[in-house]
């Protein structure tokens, strides 16, 4: 299997730095993970602080990866002592084939404690504190608020496939998240989405392509499909925004 045989050799590159943990999330932790279409999302915790020459050394391991099949999607997130703790604090992150920092989000740790597959080491809770509630609903309104709202004024965003997919499965999942303190999957996203308002013909279309095997779409579909969601999507996260900050 391609993605095991990915995450086998990155597990053997990682480990002579010398992880006390690694971790899975996102869809091949929680059970919707679709080969060839789903990002590998991951965590590594790391013994040290990164150093320029440590940053150089988890460059070359997902470098020397690249030629792998489903390398492209393989992105990582290194959490290190004493910075752990904080969910606003970008930590160095392999993604999109370069280095970068990002937050590991409330998300993604709640994600962690609620199924989180451990690839090495112990499991999270015994290393990362738990997500109130309070907080990780802050994060999912302010996510909405300060990212995607401003995000659904740029029309030319809305014409590529992974805008549609991921704003209009976020925001379900923030409705989710926010009405019922649960976590869910990209596919019960889809099935939340038609009782939300969302255009059906939209939801069949991400549905299609992240599940079946769907032909090329037309352009005039695909300014049609940004039209679309952008006009659904501006009013609902206004609404939500408004009824849980």
């Amino acid at each position: 299997m391609p993605t095991q045989e990915l995450l086998d050799r990155f597990l053997a590159g990682l480990l002579p730095l010398g992880p006390p943990a690694v971790w899975a999330h996102g869809s091949l932790a929680g059970g919707d993970y679709q080969e060839g279409r789903s990002d590998l999302d991951l965590i590594a915790v790391l013994p040290q602080p990164v150093t320029p020459v440590l940053a150089w050394r988890v460059a070359t391991l997902h470098s020397r990866l690249r030629a792998e099949p489903l390398a492209a999607g393989l992105h990582c997130s290194y959490l290190t002592p004493g910075t752990s703790h904080d969910s606003r604090r970008p930590h160095l992150t392999w993604a999109h084939r370069r280095l970068t920092r990002r937050p590991v989000t409330p998300v993604t740790r709640r994600e962690l404690h609620t199924f989180g597959r451990v690839l090495y080491g112990p499991a999270p809770a015994d290393l990362l504190a738990p997500v109130p509630d309070p907080e990780l609903d802050e994060f999912v309104v302010r996510d909405q608020r300060e990212f995607w709202r401003p995000a659904v004024r740029r029309a030319r965003l809305w014409t590529q496939d992974i805008w549609v997919d991921v704003g209009l499965t976020t925001l379900a999942r923030a409705a989710v998240t926010l009405r019922e303190g649960r976590l869910i999957s990209k596919r019960e996203a889809l099935e939340a989405l038609p009782g939300l308002g969302a255009p059906l013909a939209v939801v069949e279309d991400i549905r299609e392509r992240r599940y079946g095997n769907p032909a090329p779409p037309a352009p005039e579909w695909t300014v049609r499909r940004g039209e679309l969601t952008r006009s659904y999507l501006g009013p609902a996260i206004d609404a939500l925004v408004a009824a849980y900050s």
